[in-house]
């Protein structure tokens, strides 16, 4: 026991075992019903398992920021199998904590493809793409995570990950053709839950920001220019709290929308962040964005969404009250180029 505990930062052994236990739960958990095929059991197994993959994606976070275990071995150890769960180890570990890190760094959203200009340039796929965003399935992310499968193919920069991304496309592509094979309603399950899964991040990280979109991934050298600027970065950045009066409904994205207080102490782990929030804001947060106005928002610039790049450009407080924040697409952080 005592040297389980000693893998954890501070106080982090009872919250992280079971925020692990609830990923493990409702990931393996999710697939077994699943896999009953049964007219009850697809739906729950449909939303235990995409839960357990949004947990999974925000302890990866927490992880690329070194927040849970003492050593950064071991919070890479555990971001990796994280990857594997959200279904996103297509890409490695160390790129997605590279952009991630540029984020905090640069105060800006770095990113090496896009996908609006690939999108422009083909109008009928533009055509697909705003079609089935109108009928809420997120074909901007699905093609973000596909190019994790093709970026080794397209930029010289990740030529070494081929073996490694065919290696875990065969295995993925397999299991899940055999699943299809076998209990056609669970892979078919399984794929709303990834859908869900992605909407949830994407929700998540539409209105928390409003930096400016560089393409400058791929070139370190390059100095956006509030790179280390703290007070733009707190300006410009906005916590979503799911709830105010019953903070434990922000578990459902493990404190992810305590974002202010997170870029505050980027290394802070989750379990700390709300009461980090409470002291530096007393209740009364600048930057906090109402719930409704972005879920609001979120449905009515569905398909508007698909080609914006509102950053750096509206006030995000005042067009999420008014429901007219459109947001951003394809900041993930799952998604590294």
């Amino acid at each position: 026991m005592q040297i389980y505990k000693s893998i954890w930062r501070d106080e982090g052994m009872v919250p992280n075992t079971l925020a692990i236990g609830y990923v493990l739960l409702t990931y393996v958990g999710g697939w077994a019903l699943l896999l009953l095929q049964a007219w009850w059991s697809v739906p729950l197994g449909i939303l235990a398992v995409a839960h357990g993959m949004v947990i999974a994606a925000y302890l990866l976070h927490d992880c690329g920021h070194n927040a849970l275990c003492r050593k950064v071995e071991h919070n890479t150890w555990l971001g990796r199998w994280m990857n594997v769960i959200t279904g996103s180890n297509y890409g490695t570990y160390e790129d997605m904590r590279y952009k991630h890190m540029r984020h905090h760094v640069d105060n800006c959203e770095p990113v090496a493809f896009d996908y609006r200009a690939w999108l422009l340039q083909r109008p009928r796929l533009h055509k697909a793409v705003r079609a089935l965003e109108w009928c809420y399935i997120p074909a901007v992310e699905l093609l973000m995570h596909g190019m994790l499968i093709a970026a080794p193919f397209i930029y010289e920069s990740k030529r070494a990950q081929r073996g490694r991304v065919i290696r875990v496309t065969l295995v993925r592509f397999s299991l899940f053709a055999l699943v299809l094979w076998f209990a056609p309603w669970a892979a078919l399950g399984y794929a709303l839950a990834y859908c869900l899964f992605l909407t949830f991040l994407r929700f998540m990280d539409s209105f928390q920001h409003n930096y400016e979109i560089f393409y400058t991934l791929d070139t370190p050298d390059q100095k956006p220019p509030y790179k280390g600027n703290r007070e733009y970065e707190e300006t410009n950045t906005y916590s979503n709290l799911l709830s105010e009066r019953w903070p434990w409904v922000n578990l459902l994205a493990l404190n992810f929308s305590y974002h202010n207080a997170h870029h505050t102490k980027p290394n802070m782990a989750w379990y700390r962040l709300p009461a980090f929030h409470q002291q530096i804001y007393s209740g009364n947060c600048p930057q906090q964005l109402g719930v409704w106005g972005q879920l609001k928002s979120f449905h009515q610039h569905r398909v508007e969404r698909v080609l914006a790049e509102e950053y750096g450009t509206v006030d995000v407080r005042e067009s999420v009250r008014d429901g007219q924040a459109v947001g951003v697409n394809a900041l993930s952080f799952l998604t590294a180029f």
